[in-house]
C-alpha cells in the first residue's frame, strides 16, 4: 500500500477538485485556456460611473447574474459556482460534503447604492439619523443580513452540507492561501477526512477604487487596460483591482484513495508569518516574507533546491515586486535567477481575498498541464529585479513542485508548497 503520511507522520493532503472564476471566464478550462494564451481580462469599468475616478479599469466579473447586485451577492454567487465545479470534479455529493468549510472573503459592508436606498426609506431628519431611521424599517432587514461577516459562509454551509461551524477569515491579500492552510491543518490533525477551501471576492466597488487610489496603490493606465498590470517591469505603476473565486476540495490521501478519486495535486507545505511594520507597507528587509517562504519549505520537507516554479504574488506595485524579489533571492540565492517565476495578476488583476486560492488553483493546473503561464506586459525589464519571469509567452516545462506566494496588507504573509504527486 502506498504511503499515506508525510515526513512528519501527518496525513498527506491532496486536491481532488478545483473550481475557478475570474475576469477571464467561468470554469477551470476556460480560465486556463485564456491564461496560458497570455490574454488579459482587465477592461474598462461599466458597472458604475467612473468619470471622477483616477482609475477606471478593473478585472471585474461582469457576466454572472449577480454582477450588478452588489458585492455580497456577487461574492456568494462566485463561491457557490466554483464550489459546484470543484465538488463535481471530485465526485462528491454537492449537498452533503461532510467536512469543514474555510472561506476567505472580504469584510462585507453596505455599498453606496444600498446606503442611498436606506436613506430614501425615511423622510425623518437628515444625515446619519435618517440613515438609521431607514435601517430600522422592516424592509431593511435584507441589508442587515448581507453585512454580517459570516452570512456568506453560513449560506454556503447550508448549500453544500459542510460539517461544523463554517470559518470566515480575512487576512487581506493572503486570505485565500490562509483558508487553504486551515483546511490542510484540519486534515493533518485528524479532525476531518476532507475540507472545502474557498477564496472569493466580488468587492470591486467605487468605494474600493477610491480607497486604494488614496494609497497610491492602483495603476492609472486607463487607456490600455489590458497592459496596465505589469509585474516586475520597470514602468509598473500599481495593481489592478479584480474579482474572482476559487474552490479547492482537500482530502487526505487515504480518504481519496479509498474512494478512487483522481489526485490533482498535493499540498505539501504551508508557511505563515506576521509583519507588524506598517498597515500597508512591507518591512523593507523582507524578513517576514523570507520567514514565510522558509516555513513553507520546512513544512513541506523540501529545501531551497526542491522548487521548480514560483507562482509570484507579483502585484505590479513598485514596492511589492521589489520586496518579493529580495525575499526570494535571499532564500534561493543565485539559483533564483534561473527558477521560472510568473504572475497570474498580469492577466487577471489582483483579486484580493480570493488571490491566494485562485493562484493555488492555477499552480496545480500548471503542474498537470506541463505549461507555465507567462507574465505579460513585460516589455521594460527592471534591472534591479533579476528574475526569469516567463515573459509574455507561455513555456512548456516539467513542473513537479510549486511555491505560491501571498503577501498582504497589514503584514499578512502566507506561502504554499504544492507538488504534482505524493512523495
Amino acid at each position: 500500500m502506498a504511503k499515506t503520511t508525510d515526513h512528519l507522520g501527518r496525513p498527506i493532503v491532496v486536491v481532488t477538485g478545483i473550481g475557478i472564476i475570474t475576469s477571464l471566464g467561468v470554469g477551470r478550462k476556460d480560465n486556463w485556456d485564456v491564461l496560458s494564451a497570455g490574454r488579459s481580462g482587465i477592461h474598462e469599468i461599466k458597472r458604475f460611473p467612473t468619470d471622477e475616478l483616477k482609475t477606471r479599469i478593473c478585472g471585474m466579473v461582469d457576466f454572472l447574474g449577480s454582477s450588478d447586485k452588489g458585492p455580497a451577492a456577487l461574492t456568494y454567487e462566485m463561491a457557490e459556482t466554483t464550489a459546484i465545479e470543484a465538488l463535481s470534479e471530485a465526485g462528491l455529493d454537492g449537498g452533503d460534503f461532510g467536512g469543514p468549510l474555510f472561506l476567505a472573503a472580504p469584510p462585507v459592508e453596505l455599498s453606496w447604492r444600498d446606503r442611498f436606498d436606506l436613506y430614501k426609506m425615511s423622510a425623518e431628519d437628515a444625515g446619519y439619523r435618517r440613515l438609521m431611521a431607514g435601517a430600522a424599517r422592516p424592509e431593511a432587514a435584507r441589508y442587515f443580513e448581507t453585512t454580517q461577516f459570516g452570512s456568506i459562509a453560513d449560506r454556503l454551509a447550508d448549500r453544500f452540507g459542510t460539517k461544523g461551524l463554517p470559518i470566515t477569515l480575512s487576512t487581506a491579500c493572503a486570505s485565500g492561501a490562509t483558508a487553504i492552510q486551515l483546511g490542510v491543518e484540519a486534515i493533518r490533525r485528524g479532525e476531518a477526512d476532507r475540507a472545502l477551501a474557498i477564496g472569493t471576492d466580488g468587492s470591486a466597488t467605487a468605494e474600493a477604487l477610491i480607497r486604494f487610489s488614496l494609497l497610491s496603490a492602483l495603476s492609472m493606465r486607463n487607456d490600455e487596460p489590458e497592459k496596465a498590470s505589469r509585474p516586475f517591469s520597470k514602468d509598473r505603476d500599481g495593481f489592478v483591482l479584480a474579482e474572482g473565486s476559487a474552490t479547492l476540495v482537500l482530502e487526505s490521501l487515504e480518504s481519496a484513495g479509498a474512494r478512487g478519486a483522481e489526485i490533482l495535486g498535493v499540498l505539501r507545505g504551508c508557511g505563515e508569518k506576521a509583519d507588524d511594520f506598517h498597515r500597508t507597507r512591507s518591512k523593507p528587509d523582507g524578513s517576514p516574507a523570507i520567514a514565510a517562504v522558509r516555513a513553507a519549505l520546512a513544512d513541506s520537507g523540501l529545501d531551497d533546491t526542491g522548487i521548480d516554479y514560483v507562482n509570484a504574488h507579483g502585484t505590479s506595485t513598485p514596492e511589492n515586486d521589489k520586496m518579493e524579489h529580495l525575499s526570494l533571492s535571499t532564500v534561493f540565492g543565485e539559483r533564483m535567477r534561473s527558477i521560472p517565476i510568473s504572475s497570474n495578476k498580469s492577466m487577471i488583476g489582483h483579486t484580493l481575498s480570493a488571490a491566494g486560492a485562485i493562484e493555488a488553483a492555477f499552480s496545480l493546473i500548471t503542474m498537470r498541464e506541463g505549461v507555465i503561464p507567462p507574465t505579460i506586459n513585460y516589455d521594460n525589464p527592471d534591472p534591479a529585479i533579476e528574475l526569469d519571469v516567463v515573459p509574455n509567452v507561455k513555456r512548456p516545462a516539467d513542473v513537479r513542485t510549486v511555491l505560491s506566494n501571498s503577501f498582504g496588507f497589514g503584514g499578512q504573509n502566507a506561502c504554499l508548497v504544492m507538488a504534482r504527486e505524493p512523495a
